[in-house]
């Protein structure tokens, strides 16, 4: 094979000599980056140099030495062989034209060519439109069926006439929707009704009559429930029927337990006069009212999210637990010290204790199986959410369980303390060893009632999720191949075991073009962009493949969310947001 360097001005002198020399096949021309085969009547010159192989000595009308290419000096008419050039000498070589001056002719030409192309680009950049951020645009919004219905008050005969695009579901197990641009639902309400202020006339006379009709119709409202709960998800009836099973068992039997303490009490005070049995009665009359507040704030926060209260009613079991707790502490603390010192400042002899008692020995009984079931059910809940009984009860994971084992263990404690008082105001003849009983009584129901304040308070503001959850949240959603990196997360317990979790996150967007060119046909689309020969084709190409890749970024969104809650049941609401 024999070899010879060109430079690269000298393409044009090599590709008219190609023609002359049609006999030769093809040609191999490489550089040091490249190697391309060379097919008649075409030549392409990589750098600044041309490296050419030929099968036999040819003779050029231009060639340089096998040389570094700063060191090539271009002459005329050299006879090629294996291994370096002989120049000839002929008369055709005086009438050539130098290599020189059609070096100088080309870059002219290719000078002008840039000039020209820069020329154009510029003249049509001043033409487009460019975007302006600041002023409001509508152009392509979109709107609903149900949103042209209800705000321009079109009838579905109206809209079929319109041009429908399909959108992905903003619902995650949803199909697809079909979505109106809203420019042509304002043109049709306009051709409907007359002229905007007609249809705002109407818009109002409407909601007039709705507000009007909704306060008539009370009945039907247990009516709308009933049909909500017949066409729930069955994961959520599921959810429901789960914490009406656990917590509210517990706060039913404390509810009929304290209840019958509470009558027992109140007649065995009435028939010794003991303080120490008053307190006992303030306290199981404490416990029930605030048990029935427990069982309404239970069933309050399983109602379904209405327009009003778009992320539900599952903080209600919080408040009803915090009034229970401010109720502890003014009825049941003031009530037992009051009596408390009122006995000890007028002592009085009391009656016979044998049926306080009796009584004291019932309520220890009962009180303590309520407890056992409180406990019980608190073990069952730490151990579902990993934690120990101390922490469980001290975050209040269930608060309506938390207060019936909190009141019960004050209970407990407290009958102890009261048998214990009135037997030593029974074995010395003293009144007031009974109302210091009465007195301690009111000191441990206050304790709980502190407490419980502030386990449903901590919980009301705003608190996190354990950490060690959180962390373990956080690595799946960063195992993800579309996410490069999370940041800003906030992870807030709604109540009922709900979480709602929200993150900024930084896609990939490497990962996610990948993605778009897997679902699309790369033959075609490297077929469509051969075909772009202007700038206005090409902005059409971009605009079609760029909504396409955002609507691909939605899908992913939507995936991560499905995958995540998933995985993780309690998350009830995922809010990403792209960086």
């Amino acid at each position: 094979m024999h070899k010879a360097l060109f430079g690269r001005n000298s393409k044009l002198l090599l590709r008219s000599w190609l023609r002359q020399n049609a006999s030769l096949a093809s040609l191999q021309i490489t550089n040091c980056n490249a190697k391309v085969l060379w097919k008649f009547g075409k030549i392409e010159a990589y750098e600044n140099c041309l490296l050419v192989l030929v099968p036999t000595p040819v003779t050029f009308p231009v060639c340089g030495c096998l040389c570094p290419l700063p060191q090539l000096s271009l002459q005329r008419n050299f006879h090629l062989t294996s291994t370096y050039c002989e120049k000839e000498t002929t008369e055709e070589s005086k009438t050539s034209i130098t290599a020189q001056e059609l070096t100088n002719a080309q870059k002219i030409k290719d000078d002008k060519q840039k000039n020209d192309a820069k020329s154009l680009s510029s003249k049509r950049k001043e033409e487009r439109k460019k975007m302006d951020f600041t002023k409001s645009f509508t152009e392509r919004n979109f709107i609903t069926p149900l949103r042209a219905m209800n705000e321009y008050l079109l009838k579905p005969g109206d809209l079929e006439k319109l041009r429908k695009i399909t959108r992905r579901s903003p619902f995650e197990d949803n199909p697809p929707i079909h979505v109106y641009l809203r420019r042509d639902v304002e043109q049709k309400s306009i051709e409907v009704w007359g002229s905007p202020e007609a249809l705002q006339r109407e818009l109002k006379r409407r909601l007039d009559e709705e507000e009007q009709y909704r306060n008539n119709i009370f009945h039907v409202k247990k009516i709308l429930k009933e049909y909500t709960r017949s066409t729930m998800h069955e994961e959520e009836r599921k959810r429901q029927e789960h914490i009406l099973r656990t917590s509210g068992r517990v706060v039913l039997t404390a509810v009929i337990i304290n209840s019958t303490n509470f009558a027992l009490k109140v007649i065995a005070w009435l028939y010794t006069g003991s303080h120490s049995m008053f307190a006992e009665a303030i306290h199981s009359l404490a416990d029930t009212g605030n048990q029935l507040l427990l069982v309404y704030g239970l069933k309050k926060s399983l109602q379904t999210p209405t327009q009003y209260h778009p992320y539900g009613y599952h903080n209600m079991r919080y408040v009803a637990s915090l009034i229970s707790g401010v109720g502890i502490f003014f009825l049941g603390t003031g009530l037992s010290i009051y009596h408390g010192i009122n006995g000890i400042l007028n002592p009085e002899q009391m009656e016979s204790l044998y049926w306080a008692y009796v009584v004291l020995g019932g309520s220890f009984i009962s009180e303590g199986g309520t407890l056992a079931v409180a406990f019980r059910e608190t073990m069952r809940g730490a151990k579902r959410d990993g934690m120990s009984v101390l922490q469980y009860v001290v975050r209040g994971q269930d608060p309506s369980v938390n207060v019936v084992l909190l009141e019960d263990i004050a209970a407990v404690f407290g009958i102890f303390v009261a048998a214990t008082c009135m037997g030593l105001t029974s074995y010395t003849g003293l009144p007031i060893y009974d109302s210091v009983g009465s007195l301690a009584i009111g000191g441990v129901l206050g304790a709980v009632a502190s407490f419980i304040i502030y386990t449903n308070t901590a919980a009301l503001v705003g608190r996190s999720i354990p950490t060690e959850r959180l962390q373990e949240i956080n690595k799946e959603m960063e195992n993800d191949v579309m996410i490069r990196a999370i940041h800003d997360v906030k992870a807030t317990d709604m109540g009922n075991n709900y979480v709602r979790y929200k993150a900024e996150i930084d896609i990939d967007g490497r990962q996610l073009t990948r993605s778009y060119l897997d679902s699309q046909d790369l033959d075609t689309l490297i077929e469509e962009m051969q075909k772009l020969k202007s700038i206005e084709e090409v902005e059409a190409f971009m605009l079609k493949h760029g909504e396409s890749i955002v609507d691909m970024l939605g899908g992913q969104i939507d995936r991560i969310e499905i995958a995540l809650k998933k995985k993780y049941p309690e998350i009830r609401h995922v809010d990403l947001e792209v960086l």
